[in-house]
């Protein structure tokens, strides 16, 4: 059979253009069915008891009082999931030790945060399972407790783990501490590089741990028949992975579980882990009767993982003409409870976007009486490029050159190499820079009180397992079967990809996500995974269906399989023997199916390789109240390389949507803790996240640079977004106020402080 071939900067019908979603009408209509939605039949609710301090040890759990209300059905500890040894395994960005999961689920030995699970119940009611909540008596022994990364660092800090002896260290230390590894990555002599800098910047920076946000909750259903077969109902970014997770906490057969993805209000990474599922499960096998969990808003905060907050020292040289000769930073990473931070990822996406010779990065993963944190877009990158692109921006104006001319004279390029290791292929950083000197909100005049911001972003992106299958249908119509949750037009995507290949209309092409007893394993959706992998598998699975069609006209022409080509959604015989015969559409090829050797199906299972790296740059305008100290963006534009936008339209969403949560996490969200260890803000009221009327119209320019590792040169597009708003609104109140704000969020009390105290020196341009 010969194929066409997609080369880059072809023509193509489907890709590119803006069809209407395929979940679109459901999700206005309130069709849709997510994780709270399901009900089924002699359904009860389960409630989860927490503690209500950030670090104890348990003496002693008594349920007899619970277990004996009307009503109550199961009550669940830690007793009923099988305790894990020490083993790390990836779970998206992120890695996670089995022993540390089991005890986030349900607290063993001790609690170490506040809202940590303790107990959890099954009752008729909701209102009877917070009354059994009431009836459980635990005796704590109340535990000294650390909230902040550098305290938890001291050697006199209260120990959250009496076994955590650091690693990654030389020598190796003998005695626990709350530092669980030390990494080191770089390349070059940094020594040598500094010595051979003409100006040297160093500064310090601090982030607040900041929630994902999501607008639906952690809700899941769970049943567990008589011969132990379970199904759970979940709201998820990867089911396989709930599955793998509960039958191992479980202590059951992985078969013995079916999970079904719901459709997601939101994830961000912070569905790509288990916190209700394995307790629902549990309660609904003691009960005998399908259970149903949600979280409210406030054990969402509590309970659930924000990203890390960070403390972050950078350190930049270079020479008088910008050329970055040296770049050095030190990054101190919450991972709350557990260890398990994005350090690695923040130190390599730090200086990623330069091409610098010299270069080391070393990173603490560092426990605290936290929540344990949890992957939030591009995990550990918006810190990192927090701090290196403030420093940038100091570079430039040193040496007198415009953001942007520096940026373009240090660019990553192909064939630089980054600090973590690998050779850059075809990248687009260059192509964002340029554009952004080119658009028209560069050269705006700005106002009275107003600056303007730029900064780069970057993330590596990842493959990974990945199933799919697509049959077709008796009448020549299509059926599509992918195993990653969509969350951000990925069913779109497919079906435009699917549809490409074969020269079909998308009308003809039904997209489905399959629960686990449908396709082979799916690793989850994240790291940018989704549209890069599934849309590998989609196209390499229509071209199977492209091969069997072409070997049923074959065998009803009596011709050779090689004498048989597609073209154009259909199947004519080629070469000598062309015009011998009618061409066939995939709907006469379906009718014969039966006869020519039964179902036509596509299948692909493959471990997705050459995920291409993304970049950005990213300009920002804000205007700063001199009298209360309020920065307010103005106008926001988002410039980055997508490889290729299959539908630009949810490209240009992902863009708005990293760049709105970006600015929350520059100007709003935070963690608030007491010296009690408490949570202050727990709840969306106090834990402030951008509205409509904080943000401006977001602009967004798609730039491809096809990734050519990618059959239509798709790159993952949704991380690398939230990585340059921090950093592009700090410099704009910089280039508004002359001053340099390196405490996140930058809320009008401490803008106002900062201007305040330059004003008094005499610093400030207000």
């Amino acid at each position: 059979m010969q194929e066409k071939v997609k080369e880059p900067g072809s023509e193509f019908t489907h890709i590119g253009t803006r069809p209407v979603r395929p979940d679109g009408v459901d999700k206005v209509t309130g069709r849709a069915r997510f994780g709270a939605d399901l009900s089924l039949p002699g359904q009860i609710t389960g409630k989860v008891l927490r503690s209500p301090h950030p670090h104890a040890r348990i003496r002693s759990i008594d349920t007899s009082a619970a277990e004996k209300l009307a009503g109550v059905k199961a009550v669940v500890t830690a007793a009923d999931f099988k305790d894990q040894p020490s083993e790390f395994v990836p779970a998206g960005e992120m890695m996670i030790n089995y022993r540390d999961v089991v005890r986030n689920v349900m607290a063993r030995e001790k609690v170490l945060f506040e809202g940590h699970p303790v107990a959890a119940v099954a009752a008729t009611s909701a209102s009877i399972a917070k009354q059994a909540l009431k009836l459980i008596k635990v005796d704590y022994e109340v535990l000294p407790h650390v909230i902040d990364v550098r305290e938890a660092m001291k050697p006199d800090a209260p120990l959250l783990h009496e076994d955590m002896i650091t690693q990654g260290m030389t020598p190796a230390p003998t005695k626990p501490s709350n530092i669980a590894k030390r990494i080191e990555i770089g390349l070059g002599d940094i020594a040598a590089g500094f010595a051979a800098a003409d100006i040297v910047i160093e500064r310090e920076f601090d982030t607040k741990p900041v929630h994902q946000g999501y607008i639906e909750p952690h809700a899941c259903s769970a049943t567990v028949s008589e011969d132990g077969q379970a199904e759970l109902w979940v709201s998820t970014q990867g089911h396989w992975i709930v599955r793998a997770h509960c039958a191992r906490l479980l202590g059951w057969d992985v078969s013995k579980i079916r999970v079904t993805a719901a459709e997601i209000g939101g994830g961000f990474g912070g569905k790509t882990v288990v916190y209700l599922e394995p307790i629902a499960l549990a309660l609904a096998k003691k009960s005998g009767r399908p259970v149903k969990m949600v979280m409210t808003r406030e054990e969402v905060l509590k309970a659930s993982g924000p990203t890390s907050g960070a403390h972050v020292k950078v350190k930049m040289g270079a020479k008088k003409d910008g050329t970055l000769v040296a770049a050095e930073a030190q990054l101190l990473f919450q991972a709350g409870a557990f260890q398990g931070s994005p350090v690695q990822p923040a130190a390599m996406c730090a200086f990623a976007p330069y091409d610098i010779a010299n270069v080391k990065l070393v990173g603490y993963d560092v426990v605290s009486n936290r929540p344990k944190v949890a992957a939030y877009r591009a995990p550990g990158g918006p810190i990192a490029e927090f701090a290196v692109e403030s420093v940038v921006d100091e570079l430039a104006a040193k040496v007198g050159l415009d953001p942007i001319a520096l940026r373009l004279k240090n660019a990553a390029k192909q064939g630089t190499r980054a600090a973590y290791g690998p050779k850059f292929g075809p990248v687009g950083f260059v192509e964002t820079l340029e554009a952004a000197e080119a658009h028209a909100h560069w050269r705006t005049p700005l106002g009275k009180n107003q600056g303007r911001g730029v900064a780069a972003g970057f993330w590596f992106n990842i493959g990974g397992e990945t199933s799919v299958s697509l049959s077709l249908n008796e009448d020549g119509t299509l059926s599509l079967t992918a195993g990653t949750p969509d969350i951000g037009g990925l069913r779109a995507s497919l079906c435009m990809m699917a549809g490409e290949e074969l020269s079909v209309g998308l009308d003809k092409i039904r997209v489905q996500i399959g629960d686990t007893g449908q396709l082979g394993y799916n690793f989850l959706t994240g790291g940018s995974r989704a549209t890069f992998s599934s849309g590998m598998a989609t196209v390499e699975a229509a071209r199977e269906v492209k091969r069997e069609a072409c070997k049923r006209a074959a065998k009803m022409w009596e011709l050779p399989v090689e004498a048989v080509e597609y073209v154009d959604g259909k199947v004519r015989p080629a070469g000598p023997n062309a015009g011998k015969h009618e061409p066939m559409t995939l709907a006469q090829v379906a009718a014969i199916a039966g006869k020519t050797g039964g179902p036509i199906v596509g299948y692909s299972r493959i471990n997705a390789h050459g995920a291409a790296p993304s970049f950005a740059t990213h300009l920002c305008d804000v205007e700063v109240d001199p009298e209360t100290g309020k920065a307010t963006v103005i106008r926001y534009t988002a410039l980055q390389d997508a490889g290729r936008a299959i539908h630009p339209s949810y490209v240009e969403g992902q863009y708005q949507g990293g760049v709105a949560q970006g600015i929350g996490w520059a100007l709003n969200e935070e963690y608030i803790y007491g010296p009690d260890g408490r949570m202050q803000n727990a709840g969306f009221l106090d834990y402030r996240v951008p509205v409509a009327s904080d943000l401006p119209m977001i602009d967004t320019v798609i730039v491809e640079v096809p990734n050519p590792s990618h059959p239509y040169g798709v790159r993952g597009v949704g991380e690398t977004p939230i990585c340059p708003p921090m950093a592009a609104v700090a410099n704009a109140i910089a280039n508004a106020t002359g001053v340099r704000m390196t405490d996140l969020p930058m809320s009008p009390p401490k803008v106002l402080k900062a201007l305040d105290d330059a004003r008094a020196k005499g610093a400030a341009k207000m």
